[in-house]
């Protein structure tokens, strides 16, 4: 099975790529950007030495579905998808803040709350809750953006008082991150799931703000299953999700945090094809459409350019 892990091309008016830790992104002109969905996937701020097959196919088209379904909540920047793993938008100065939003206290937010912790970015948290329980309401998490490293917990007050973003985008993008989350639950609801937390991007085009990057991926979101979770929550027993959640669980099984000294484990060919049929089936249940596998993957990077350059052809004609 074939896997695009590494891109170079050259566009027609390229200025800059930015290779991220999944996403290689190109700008095109300072005005248009061609994002990539490699099939590169990172757990714990580490990039896995291998690639997983239709990945990024299954992030892209995950991605662009939620884009199109939540353009009436806020403008975005996506154009098209010319190709399974690419899509296309307008370039948008980014804010260097992620919105997390969290409907349900569970991953970190557990781990720090099971610590003592009360109080996440400002938020307080009641006290007695358990894990996997609903908050009262849906609460935000911001984080910084780091190019390297963790991202690191930020409140509203302080992103407002360091100038990352001014009080009166920050209303905006609060609303925003509200609304789509809420859109997002109504969706996963009728694929019988519970969108549990997620993050979203934002940036600035024009005077307006705008969502970018991906939304309701697997990789930016946790998602339960519905059917069972109060059973679950109940007895006190892991919920059935899905998200990337499951690779970080075979990582920290195999003694791997990302922590000094720790050694990476081996990810076998037969470990990569099962990471891939989890996605695949990630896609599937939060889509609720068969994935199709019959593009070309005879040579992905040369499907992907030739899909690419005719689109770009196209706006300038």
């Amino acid at each position: 099975m074939k896997a695009l892990t590494k891109t170079d091309f050259h566009f027609e008016g390229q200025k800059s790529v930015y290779h991220g830790k999944v996403r290689d992104v190109y700008d095109i002109n300072d005005d248009l950007l061609v994002m990539v969905a490699t099939d590169r996937i990172s757990a714990f701020d580490v990039i896995l030495p291998k690639g997983i097959p239709f990945k990024g196919q299954v992030l892209n088209q995950i991605a662009a579905k939620f884009l199109d379904a939540t353009a009436d909540i806020c403008p975005n920047w996506k154009l098209a998808t010319p190709d399974p793993m690419v899509t296309v938008g307008v370039k948008c100065e980014g804010f260097r803040v992620e919105m997390i939003i969290r409907g349900i206290l569970t991953g970190s937010a557990w781990r720090d709350y099971k610590n003592g912790v009360r109080e996440i970015c400002g938020v307080r948290l009641p006290d007695g809750m358990c894990e996997n329980e609903r908050f009262p309401e849906p609460i935000i998490t911001p984080t910084t953006k780091a190019d390297e490293g963790h991202d690191l917990n930020i409140s509203r007050e302080e992103i407002i008082a360091q100038g990352l973003v001014s009080e009166e985008d920050y209303k905006v993008m609060e609303d925003y991150t509200r609304r789509l989350f809420a859109r997002g639950q109504e969706i996963a609801a009728k694929q019988g799931l519970i969108l549990v937390d997620t993050k979203y991007e934002f940036g600035k085009r024009d005077g307006k703000v705008y969502l970018i990057d991906e939304i309701h991926t697997p990789d930016s979101s946790r998602y339960f299953y519905a059917d069972g979770y109060e059973e679950k929550f109940a007895k006190g027993e892991p919920q059935k999700q899905l998200s990337k959640e499951f690779v970080r669980q075979w990582l920290i099984e195999h003694d791997f945090m990302n922590e000094p000294g720790q050694t990476m484990p081996e990810i076998t060919d037969e470990y990569a094809e099962s990471v891939s049929e989890r996605y695949i089936e990630l896609y599937e249940k939060i889509v609720g459409e068969k994935f199709d596998k019959t593009i070309d993957e005879s040579d992905i990077a040369a499907r992907i350019e030739k899909n690419v350059t005719e689109f770009l052809g196209k706006l300038k004609s």
